[in-house]
């Protein structure tokens, strides 16, 4: 007979292995090429994988395990990348070259869709003359892309061709070549098309991204007001009282104010110093206040055209990856400083309702679990507040940090395939959890586009960063994922 954990746990394991076989038949047209990209995928889900089976198995693996797990598949996440980047730059020399005596002039056939329907190189500018458009046609060359249509695009152009050399190599030649010969009225996007084909995009320099307004940064404001008032309701709610009723009572909730206020800040403060280095413009943080937990974190733009996705993946990465470290730095050295009489008695079935809170209680708190309550040190608390609002943040959705570290890292399809992965799931989700309910609406509302493509959004961010990547989604998943009963028990959390 099967139990309900039981169930979900089958559940989970034919759902990974429907989206291997169905990515194994899609690699399988693609050859070389598409079966390392399906080993990375395999790569990259074998830990959770083998996790599952083994505790459907009833066999429980432990914090050392789960970390060896992880760590030997990234490894081998990165062996193989490095080897798909060999086969593509093999396949890219190889490939067959045009001559020179067969480049035809440049046609302009009628409009044709665009090669992405986001708007982010919608751009208010004035049309290219024809004086222009010959001036940049001249910028191509047989070693780094060689133009073979040209197709008018909004108050520009796109040009179709042959990528001939490196994506970053080609596109700092060309941007230099066009400045070259034709100053900063213009600006150069190399992409792909929906077929997957590298094209170049030059539109009109006329309007970068929109700074922060007035209107805006007041807001920012109040909404930072606002949050800072939930933070103490928060903290009143986890005192055994109500702040709004008993504000002189105020300086109780001081240090959890100060807790989760400097997670919160040093999130943004990360964002915008990698920021800074770039010399990228980042929008004030619009906070989002809620009574749960004192606030959800924030939600940010970018005011500047990004370069590369590895400047995207960088900006992104860096907040939750302080925060986050922050955050459990708090809570390791709370549950070591707890004991009993500690001044917070949480009940133990709180500690289920994450995997990585509830194995290292477990490993920290030992015995103390398996009563009905267990007494915590306050720093126990912000550290796990600190880890929800961090997951929260990185789930793989839209212009979320987690959203804009999967365009980086996996490209712009995947991207918008897990925000409606990521939103199926939250609906889902929320027929018994209101906070899924309300991250749904986040998304659905204000957060359900994907970043503005980067002016070479071909070239991928390094192994090492999309490492980095695999590591904090994970962290996200075992901070938000709760214990089954089965494997609580086996853990030895509750009585």
């Amino acid at each position: 007979m099967f139990t309900a954990s039981d169930n979900t746990t089958i559940l989970v394991l034919l759902v990974a292995l429907g989206i291997l076989g169905w990515g194994y038949y899609r690699a399988l047209p693609y050859g070389k090429l598409g079966l390392l990209s399906w080993l990375q995928s395999v790569a990259l889900m074998s830990p959770g994988l083998l996790f599952f089976c083994l505790a459907a198995a009833g066999i429980y693996l432990n914090l050392v395990s789960l970390l060896f797990l992880f760590v030997a598949s990234t490894g081998l996440y990165i062996m193989i990348g490095r080897r798909l980047r060999e086969v593509a730059n093999q396949d890219s020399v190889s490939g067959p070259k045009p001559e020179l005596s067969e480049n035809p002039p440049p046609r302009s056939p009628e409009p044709q869709p665009s090669p992405t329907s986001d708007p982010v190189l919608n751009l208010r500018s004035v049309p290219l003359s024809p004086e222009d458009l010959k001036i940049i046609q001249g910028i191509f060359g047989i070693d780094t892309f060689f133009a073979t249509e040209t197709i008018p695009y909004q108050d520009g152009v796109i040009f179709k061709g042959n990528l001939r050399s490196d994506p970053e190599i080609a596109y700092q030649q060309l941007s230099a070549n066009l400045k070259k010969r034709i100053g900063d009225r213009l600006r150069l996007f190399l992409v792909d098309n929906p077929d997957g084909k590298p094209v170049v995009i030059v539109l009109p320099q006329t309007n970068e991204p929109l700074t922060t307004s007035i209107p805006q940064k007041i807001l920012a404001i109040i909404l930072f007001l606002m949050t800072v008032g939930t933070i103490f309701e928060a903290g009143g709610l986890l005192l055994g009282f109500d702040f709004s009723e008993n504000l002189t009572r105020y300086p109780e909730i001081i240090p959890i104010a100060l807790g989760i206020l400097a997670v919160l800040f040093l999130h943004e403060i990360a964002h915008q110093v990698i920021a800074k280095r770039y010399d990228i413009k980042f929008s004030w943080p619009f906070f989002i206040p809620t009574v749960q937990i004192g606030s959800f974190g924030a939600f940010n733009r970018f005011e500047s055209v990004l370069p590369n996705r590895t400047v995207l993946f960088d900006v992104a990465f860096a907040g939750p990856a302080a925060a986050g470290a922050l955050s459990l730095f708090l809570l390791i050295t709370g549950l070591f400083l707890s004991h009993p009489g500690s001044a917070f008695q949480v009940p133990t079935e709180f500690f289920q309702g994450s995997v990585l809170v509830g194995t290292l209680s477990r490993l920290i708190l030992g015995s103390q679990l398996h009563q009905a309550s267990v007494d915590v040190h306050l720093l126990t608390l912000i550290g796990w507040f600190g880890l929800v609002i961090t997951a929260l943040n990185l789930m793989p959705a839209g212009q979320l940090d987690g959203g804009r570290m999967m365009q980086a890292i996996y490209g712009r399809k995947i991207a918008g395939r897990s925000t409606i992965a990521t939103f199926i799931v939250l609906a889902i989700a929320s027929l018994s959890n209101p906070l899924a309910l309300y991250w749904a609406l986040v998304i659905l509302i204000l957060q359900r586009n994907l970043e503005r493509p980067s002016s070479n959004e071909l070239t991928e961010p390094n192994d090492t960063r999309a490492a980095w990547g695999l590591l904090v989604f994970l962290l996200m998943i075992l901070t938000l994922f709760p214990l089954t009963p089965a494997l609580a028990t086996g853990l030895g959390i509750g009585g």
